[in-house]
């Protein structure tokens, strides 16, 4: 793995740990899914991004395929749209 893939990976792996913590409630530190529907967002758009690590698609476009920017990278690393792409894409 490459050090900026490691370094976006721990990252994301951080903010991952501090969502699940702020859903967590009681004893058993259970997740409760009591999180807003931006929270949930932001852990499936981690997940993924985990994902595409972890798969050895991370920092390609998911729209063209290109490469992504490292500042984007360092600055969103769940992004899945390089700079040009991601003003194109309809949400």
């Amino acid at each position: 793995m490459d050090v900026w893939e490691q370094e976006a990976r721990e990252a994301l792996m951080q903010r991952r740990s501090r969502l699940w913590a702020r859903g967590a409630q009681g004893p058993s530190q259970e997740p409760v899914f009591a999180l807003s529907e931006g929270d949930h967002r932001e852990l499936r758009d981690i997940d993924d991004a985990l994902a595409r690590i972890q798969g050895g698609d991370f920092g390609r476009c998911a729209r063209c395929g290109g490469a992504i920017g490292r500042h984007r990278l360092r600055a969103v690393p769940e992004t899945r749209y390089c700079l040009t792409c991601s003003g194109l894409v309809v949400r």
